[in-house]
This record gives C-alpha cells, sequence and structure tokens, in this order.
C-alpha cells in the first residue's frame, strides 16, 4: 500500500462543551483500554499513529492529546484486529470509508457509524466480538453433539481455554464442518485441514523469526502486523487455487 500523503498535525481542542474537549493523555488512553486489550502499549499507540489510523492533537510541546472520539476510534481498530483478524491496511481502508460518511462492504449496512463516532457497543456488534462460551453454549449455538466436539477437540479443530470455554472462532468452525457434514465429510475427513493450517502457521512463525528477536512492543506490534499481512495473503492464495479449480469443475 502506497503510503499515506502528510498531514497537518491536528489542533488541540479549543475550550466548550467539556464531553467534546476533554483530552487524555497516552498514559491515560492506556488506563481506559488495557483492561479489555491486555497487549495495549505507547509503542503500539505510537505504531497505529505511524500507520495514519489515528491522529492526536499536540500541544505546542509537541505532547499527543486525544480526544474522546480518537478512544473510540482506537477501540474500534484494535477490536477489528483482535477479533477479525484484519490487516492494518485493510482496516485502514475501513476508516477512510467511515471517515466518508460511507458504510464499508466490511459492516453490516444497519451499523449506526459515522466519521470518528464509533463507540464500545459499535465495535463490539460490528466485529462480532463475544465473550468466552461454555461447552454446553457452545452446543446450543453450534447445535452439535457431545460426540462431534469431543471428535473436534480430538483432531485440534477445536481448542478450549484454560479455563474450558470457547471463542467465537471455535463456534465459527463448528458451524463449518456441520456444513460440511451434510455433504458426507466427517472431522476425521477434515485433519488435513489442521494439519494445512499448521504448515502455514510454520511458514509465518519461520519468516518472522529473524524479527522476532526484538521484545520491545513496537517490535511485537509490527511482528503481529506482518503475520496477519502474510496469513491474509496465504488465505487470497488457496482461495484462488481452490476457487480456479472449481471453476473448471463448472466448465466441464
Amino acid at each position: 500500500m502506497s503510503a499515506s500523503p502528510a498531514r497537518e498535525p491536528k489542533p488541540a481542542a479549543d475550550v466548550g462543551d467539556p464531553a467534546k474537549t476533554h483530552v487524555f493523555t497516552i498514559s491515560e488512553v492506556l488506563r481506559e483500554l488495557q483492561h479489555e486489550f491486555p497487549d495495549l502499549s505507547a509503542s503500539k499507540l505510537r505504531f497505529l499513529e505511524e500507520r495514519d489510523l489515528v491522529e492526536p492533537a499536540r500541544t505546542p510541546s509537541g505532547y499527543r492529546k486525544y480526544c474522546a472520539a480518537d478512544v473510540e476510534r482506537l477501540r474500534f481498530i484494535l477490536a477489528l484486529q483482535r477479533d477479525r483478524y484484519m490487516p492494518l491496511d485493510v482496516i485502514k481502508q475501513t476508516m477512510d470509508a467511515i471517515d466518508r460518511g460511507e458504510t464499508p462492504e466490511a459492516l453490516p449496512e444497519s451499523a449506526p457509524v459515522g466519521p470518528r463516532e464509533v463507540t464500545g457497543e459499535m465495535a463490539a456488534a460490528i466485529t462480532g466480538r463475544s465473550r468466552p462460551m461454555s461447552r454446553k453454549e457452545l452446543r446450543a449455538l453450534s447445535g452439535a453433539t457431545r460426540g462431534m466436539l469431543d471428535t473436534l477437540e480430538k483432531f485440534r479443530i477445536i481448542t478450549a481455554d484454560a479455563q474450558g470455554n470457547y471463542s467465537h472462532h471455535d463456534l465459527k468452525a463448528v458451524k463449518a464442518v456441520r456444513v460440511l457434514a451434510r455433504y458426507g465429510l466427517e472431522p476425521k475427513h477434515l485433519v488435513g485441514i489442521r494439519r494445512s493450517a499448521d504448515s502455514e502457521l510454520d511458514l509465518i512463525a519461520r519468516a518472522m523469526a529473524p524479527h522476532a528477536a526484538r521484545k520491545d512492543a513496537a517490535a511485537r506490534a509490527r511482528v503481529a502486523e506482518s503475520s496477519k499481512e502474510m496469513l491474509q495473503s496465504l488465505k487470497d492464495l488457496r482461495a484462488s487455487i481452490m476457487d480456479s479449480a472449481v471453476e473448471q469443475i463448472d466448465k466441464s
């Protein structure tokens, strides 16, 4: 993606409505968001600014000052990263569309999103973010049997966390397996998919190894973002191969 043109620093808010003019320092932004995003750091905030995703105001002495809308914008961006695994270039396109007053294709048409006006509730709804669910809840939401869940865990298609709970990724996987079951594919037939995923993750880990040696927060943020970009490219490559093959079936 080509670099965005340089923009003038956003001036600090004028004195007026306290709800609109309250500003946050970096440390205050971290206190506001770290309970939702424990890995968030000052370096990550600066990295997001470098990628032109947020524009904090600057005091005459150069200190960053974030307004309430900036904080909600950051909450939304971080939720897209965490819950949708969206690369930053895709998030940038999404945010640019929102700033223009548009509803991006990646978001529901009914989402009440305006430029820089994304609340925590909107972010949760738009990203499909959900709390961890118990095994009983996973069964109820997916319609899977106990036996199917046992088999999927055996083949590492789904994995419970340390508390025995499952994520929305696990729910999505179980629903996909149920659809495939209608075509005669059983969980045991999907072992190759798990192995393929492990191979792709190994490719990413090897590619990132030289960059992962640095342990500072900014380096971790860059490795995480590069890993997401690699993952998306691998998905695109796999989809291209599969789409081409299916097209040939349709033409035969």
